[in-house]
């Protein structure tokens, strides 16, 4: 594992310099495939506008993680907070996976809304074959029957608690939601257990990454003695919130959401006014240079001749023509119109990923008719639903947090009525 952790240091030194053709030129084919210099400039321009300019950069930590790869994750601080560098080498010294992770590791305290005497928890396995997730089942005590619900976090590789630096949002709902009599399951991201693997896939989509274990999960949640089976809802944040729809299209079992900060404005567009509004906190050269990247990817994205064989280092995040192509043919509010089922929406007004007049209005216009749809905008909170006042910005997710009382209370009041 010494030359893992020397070939991952050697990465982080040349990302600090802005060397970003030198760490392309480990990626694995799989990794090219999805990924380039241009999508490492952005993506190290974004953090290092979060969090301010390295200051030190910690001991690398390396675990073996099977078919011959080894995880390397490097510590590096910055002026306003800190990062993770992930990756997974091979025995060559390629990289077959990369990403960069907010915040370090730091304990999880649970939040004072919880009581962990009211549940149990055990750990499950969603899905069959190779490409199986590990996920956590927390069950309230008692007889039930009681409603159960299934997570779905963001976009990116999350695990089972939506991990991000010391927080975890989903373990905070999971938990409050169980203290309140719910069933929940909560299950780490295809992208987060089996990186290389999705990777290697030059045709995976958004439907790939959640439908199949969203709908594992709801099956094994069904099968589960005192779980109501006719009372099993699905809550999805973020980028889970825009596929809960798909979902339940593709289930017709699940008896209602909960979309969380769910994104409906095209994921192409939100990306430019996201990263003009990073630029906008931190102005230069290197804030310039990741909107006009990212500019340039978005309208590859828009283009009517966007094809699958268009390279995923023209497009935003490095993510493939195939699952680009997925995204723009999926509407997640004309798909939840066609759903006769309840929704419970929540939007923070604070959020500046998923805004109230960029998604939320979206969301509103369309169901507006709907006596089934209950829409409830929580004014202080921001994205991760932290309570908060003044500006959101990306360096507060950097510190402790809970996800608002009163959001999990009003998830519960309607989970348990609906």
């Amino acid at each position: 594992m010494a030359a893992a952790e020397t070939t991952a240091a050697g990465v982080v030194r040349s990302l600090r310099a802005g060397r970003f053709a030198e760490v392309e030129a480990l990626f694995a084919a799989p990794l090219r495939a999805v990924a380039s210099a241009g999508t490492l400039r952005v993506a190290w321009t974004q953090e290092t506008a979060r969090h301010g300019a390295v200051t030190s950069v910690g001991e690398p930590a390396a675990e073996p993680i099977g078919s011959g790869l080894v995880r390397v994750s490097i510590p590096v601080a910055c002026e306003r907070g800190s990062l993770t560098v992930v990756m997974s080498v091979d025995g060559s010294g390629l990289l077959n996976g990369f990403r960069l992770a907010p915040g370090g590791a730091a304990a999880w305290d649970p939040p004072p809304y919880t009581d962990p005497s009211a549940f149990e928890e055990r750990d499950v396995t969603v899905g069959t074959g190779p490409l199986s997730v590990s996920g956590t089942l927390s069950l309230p005590r008692g007889r039930g029957p009681w409603p159960g619900v299934v997570l779905l976090s963001g976009g990116g590789p999350f695990d089972r608690d939506a991990t991000s630096g010391p927080n975890k949002p989903l373990k905070d709902i999971a938990w409050g939601l169980a203290t309140h009599g719910i069933a929940v399951l909560r299950f780490d991201k295809v992208t987060c257990a089996h990186p290389a693997e999705v990777a290697a896939d030059p045709g995976f989509t958004m439907a790939d990454e959640y439908v199949p274990h969203a709908v594992a999960a709801v099956a094994l949640l069904r099968r589960e003695p005192g779980v109501d089976a006719a009372r099993i809802f699905m809550l999805g944040h973020s980028m889970g919130g825009k596929a809960a729809p798909r979902v339940a299209a593709a289930d017709p079992s699940v008896a209602g959401l909960v979309i969380m900060a769910g994104d409906a404005q095209p994921m192409h567009e939100a990306a430019v006014r996201v990263t003009r509004h990073l630029a906008s906190l931190a102005p230069g050269p290197g804030a310039d240079a990741a909107v006009a990247a990212i500019t340039r990817q978005a309208a590859r994205v828009a283009d009517p001749a966007l094809s699958p064989s268009t390279p995923a280092a023209d497009l935003p995040f490095g993510l493939s023509a195939p699952y680009w192509l997925d995204l723009r043919a999926y509407d997640p509010v004309a798909t939840a119109l066609d759903l006769p089922r309840p929704m419970l929406i929540l939007q923070g007004g604070r959020d500046y990923q998923v805004t109230v007049e960029d998604d939320l209005a979206r969301w509103r216009d369309a169901l507006a008719g709907r006596p089934d749809v209950t829409i409830c905008v929580h004014a202080a909170a921001d994205h991760l639903f932290f309570p908060g006042t003044g500006p959101s910005t990306p360096a507060d997710y950097d510190r402790p947090h809970h996800v608002d009382p009163a959001v999990i209370d009003d998830i519960a009041g309607w989970l348990k009525t609906t």
